[in-house]
């Protein structure tokens, strides 16, 4: 769910630095969230049970 969530900021943040190149903070908290998110995917690993 965690890589998901970070796939779509990801493309959010690419989508939005390229076409609103003046919301360059927004994009950017975009982008850490992504990251955040990825690291929450790695931490927890595979939860299937």
């Amino acid at each position: 769910m965690f890589l998901a969530i970070a796939v779509v900021l990801v493309l959010m943040w690419l989508g939005g630095f390229f076409m609103f190149h003046t919301a360059g903070f927004l994009i950017h908290i975009l982008l850490i969230f992504a990251v955040i998110s990825v690291v929450f995917h790695f931490l927890r690993g595979n939860s299937r049970a």
